[in-house]
């Protein structure tokens, strides 16, 4: 490590009354990567929005390079003093390709002042190949899987040479190859002089990639520590001020009915041959790498993607779902991967989104009953514990926990009787990890059936009954709650068994 290049210092923000930021100090060094840490809503994303000129602060300057103290007044301004930033949500054109994404804004002439198309898509495709990825400078970004999406964001963050690079959740898509390869370019940016703020919710990563950490919590400075002399028991305690005895909350109550069958499911090219059964009051988990098929298997089930063969039994009576509202009408519920883009009505409000699902259950009469509507979300708010200003707040404007919440609630407030959760707890913090733990917890104890998507393992290995590990669109094998460990998944999903 070596001279400071970011210093912050009581940096404060508010909007209307609320306080989102109230006197935040941190510092960088080149060649360091210093994490920030705390929970959904702490002013983590409002400080990064501080520092690349997008929200201008209220109080508080800002040395960048050892220049003056000032406030950066423009997010052109922070790209000419170095300053990339990789957000958490992905912000790329779909319908250009790799190439022009990566100089969107910034595109190479001639020497007649026209874009120079050969020159962009070979400079990108030597960048894309730098990073060892296997993608094509001229792919429509659109065609890309997410995990692909978020690779081509992180090219385009380095392309702008910064001294000082943003990562916010940068894994939150990638698969463990990518992550390493990740980890490879961070390290080779840190041999270059780069500082880099790594904002991540895997306490695994920061211990595995940062110098120093700093967390935050309520908008307020907690504490800085170095890496070395610290613990993730330690960290979650200045995270949510209080210590988590119980992270994980599971009791194990199965029960004899079988709620769901499939048998010999089959999608030519995507999956294969998948067998398994979940009972009532069981949490079955699913396993894999990115890409392995496991999205594709719940959306087959679900009804929003068609599948060749095979057979669909719930409660015993065979089902085929053309479509999401066939499912739905059978007590099927499905929380998405995506919660933005597939699950959220982010313009709309809380309690729009809330009954979503289940507008039959605010009818009155020919109408909707707006006293049966706001008693249902009002129920859902406080069950589920959803921190918003009012049910008449837009969804966007949540923490990623609580939107991940209202998700959930969409669904339970259908009245499922299968609950099939796409990785449920992706970008969000320790404690609102915490309370969907337990919502699944309860939901499994009143006998529902709960199948558990994760990349996550220590997420399935303590949550669920039993794992089924996918690779390559096939289950591999069904490891039941006493064979669970980290290295036993990882084999059979790398196929090294």
């Amino acid at each position: 490590m070596g001279a400071r290049v970011l210093e912050m210092r009581g940096i404060r923000k508010s909007f209307g009354g609320t306080q989102a930021l109230t006197g935040i100090d941190f510092d960088l060094e080149a060649g360091e990567v210093h994490a920030l840490l705390g929970e959904n809503g702490a002013g983590k994303s409002t400080l990064i929005k501080v520092l690349g000129g997008i929200y201008q602060p209220d109080d508080g300057l800002m040395r960048v390079c050892g220049g003056p103290a000032k406030r950066i007044g423009s997010v052109q301004e922070a790209q000419r003093l170095g300053i990339g930033i990789i957000h958490q949500e992905i912000v790329l054109v779909p319908h250009l390709s790799v190439a022009e994404n990566i100089f969107l804004g910034r595109e190479i002439l001639d020497r007649f002042g026209f874009k120079d198309d050969g020159l962009m898509r070979s400079r990108a495709q030597e960048m894309v190949e730098g990073l060892g990825l296997d993608l094509d400078a001229l792919a429509e970004v659109g065609s890309l899987s997410l995990a692909q999406q978020q690779m081509v964001e992180i090219v385009k963050a380095i392309s702008f040479n910064a001294r000082i690079l943003v990562m916010d959740e940068p894994t939150s898509s990638l698969s463990n190859d990518e992550v390493a390869k990740l980890f490879d370019i961070i390290r080779r940016l840190k041999a270059d002089g780069v500082g880099i703020i790594y904002i991540s919710h895997r306490m695994e990563e920061l211990f595995a990639i940062a110098d120093r950490v700093t967390v935050i919590r309520d908008g307020a400075y907690i504490g800085t520590r170095s890496i070395p002399e610290t613990s993730p028991e330690d960290l979650i305690g200045m995270m949510v001020g209080r210590s988590l005895k119980s992270y994980y909350s599971r009791t194990y109550c199965p029960r004899d009915e079988v709620m769901l069958s499939v048998e010999h499911l089959t999608k030519a090219g995507v999956f294969e041959d998948i067998c398994f059964q979940v009972r009532a009051g069981e949490v079955l988990g699913f396993a894999g790498l990115v890409g392995a098929g496991r999205s594709e298997i719940m959306a087959a089930i679900f009804g929003s993607e068609p599948y060749d063969s095979g057979t669909i039994r719930l409660g015993g009576r065979e089902a085929t779902f053309r479509n999401p509202a066939q499912a739905m009408a059978r007590g099927v519920a499905l929380v998405p991967e995506d919660r933005k883009r597939q699950g959220l009505v982010l313009c709309n409000s809380v309690g729009f989104n809330l009954t979503l699902a289940s507008l039959k259950r605010a009818m009155g009469g020919l109408f909707l009953s707006a006293r049966k509507k706001r008693k249902l979300v009002d129920s859902y708010v406080d069950d589920l514990r959803i921190k918003t200003p009012s049910s008449e707040a837009s969804v966007g404007s949540l923490s990623g926990g609580n939107q991940q919440k209202v998700v959930i609630g969409k669904w339970l407030a259908s009245g499922p009787k299968l609950l099939i959760l796409d990785e449920p707890t992706r970008g969000i913090d320790v404690g609102a990890k915490q309370e969907i733990y337990a919502i699944i917890n309860r939901l499994a104890k009143e006998g529902m059936a709960v199948i558990l998507v994760s990349s996550e393992l220590p997420e399935v290995i303590n949550m669920c009954d039993a794992v089924c590990v996918v690779r390559a669109g096939k289950i591999e094998k069904r490891l039941e709650r006493g064979e669970l460990s980290q290295e036993t998944i990882m084999r059979y999903a790398t196929g090294s068994v």
